[in-house]
């Protein structure tokens, strides 16, 4: 039987590299809008992250927010069968990367991208954007999947274009080695990975455990940090994935004022567009001693 749906949900995301676009988007938004009623404790997440960090917004707006944020999701998830099957063309026409610095340069870089609904489509853009100036394929990283038949192949998809994708867990040295050579080297630093080599520093004033290895591996790299995030387009056509230029003097000697520099970054990235952060991960899972839960 599980074998069965995972047919069928390979075959769904073939069907929707097929249609319209905008068909994608429509089904996006219509499983988003049901999914709530099957993941009762993403729920919970997903309104419990908003409160604590918007205390101040009303329980209606913050039931505003997350009803868009679903939609936004089940789009996201929807567009994957294009970012995943879908040939080079289809991306383009809802993806567009724009750097502010030239990424075949060969400068020592590191590149940290957040959490956005858009994510995966704005990593595969670079990708593409990557071997179409010809530089070396780039490295992300990705966390194991337990499902045995989409594990390897969500694997291959996502590196079909050149990317390199290593598990989460390991090869730091491989990559500050490659990120010296001036590869595409992206972390994304904005989840709780457990409280080895992290701190608590403010995520819109609540405190949050948060890894220091962005600015520990760039120290390390002589690497200069450059953000990416890809935003939704204000006409909902599509993304845009924006490589920024490198953060003046970082990292310093202080790995933690560095992050807390790189977590109002975030803030301020997240501010116009709430509903579009992933507000249904655990960003909040570990807590500074003596506090509560926030889930």
């Amino acid at each position: 039987m599980k074998t069965f749906f995972n047919i069928l949900a390979h075959g769904f995301l073939w069907f929707l590299t097929i249609i319209p676009y905008r068909w994608t988007v429509a089904i996006g938004h219509a499983l988003g809008s049901i999914a709530p009623l099957f993941s009762k404790s993403r729920v919970k997440i997903v309104n419990a992250n908003l409160k604590a960090c918007f205390p101040k917004l009303s329980q209606e707006e913050r039931d505003v927010l997350a009803k868009q944020h679903w939609r936004l999701l089940g789009r996201s998830f929807a567009e994957r069968g294009r970012l995943w099957l879908g040939s080079a063309e289809s991306i383009n026409e809802f993806v567009t990367v724009y750097p502010e610095v030239d990424m075949n340069d060969g400068k020592p870089r590191l590149y940290v991208s957040m959490h956005m609904a858009g994510i995966e489509a704005g990593l595969i853009a670079i990708t593409m954007h990557l071997k179409k100036i010809k530089a070396a394929p780039g490295i992300t990283l990705y966390v194991f999947m337990k499902n045995d038949y989409f594990e390897p192949r969500i694997k291959k998809w996502r590196e079909r274009f050149g990317a390199k994708m290593l598990l989460r867990e390991s090869h730091g040295r491989e990559l500050i080695r490659e990120a010296r050579k001036g590869t595409f080297v992206c972390l994304s630093p904005d989840m709780d990975l457990g409280r080895r080599d992290s701190e608590f520093v403010p995520f819109f004033g609540v405190p949050t455990n948060t890894v220091l290895s962005v600015s520990k591996m760039a120290k390390l790299a002589g690497a200069e940090v450059c953000p990416i995030f890809t935003t939704l387009r204000s006409d909902q056509s599509g993304y845009d994935c924006h490589v920024g230029k490198p953060w003046p003097n970082f990292p310093t000697d202080d790995p933690v004022a560095d992050t807390i520099r790189m977590s109002q970054y975030f803030e301020e990235v997240i501010k116009p567009r709430i509903p579009e952060y992933y507000w249904i991960h655990k960003r909040f899972k570990n807590r500074p001693e003596g506090e509560p839960s926030i889930y």
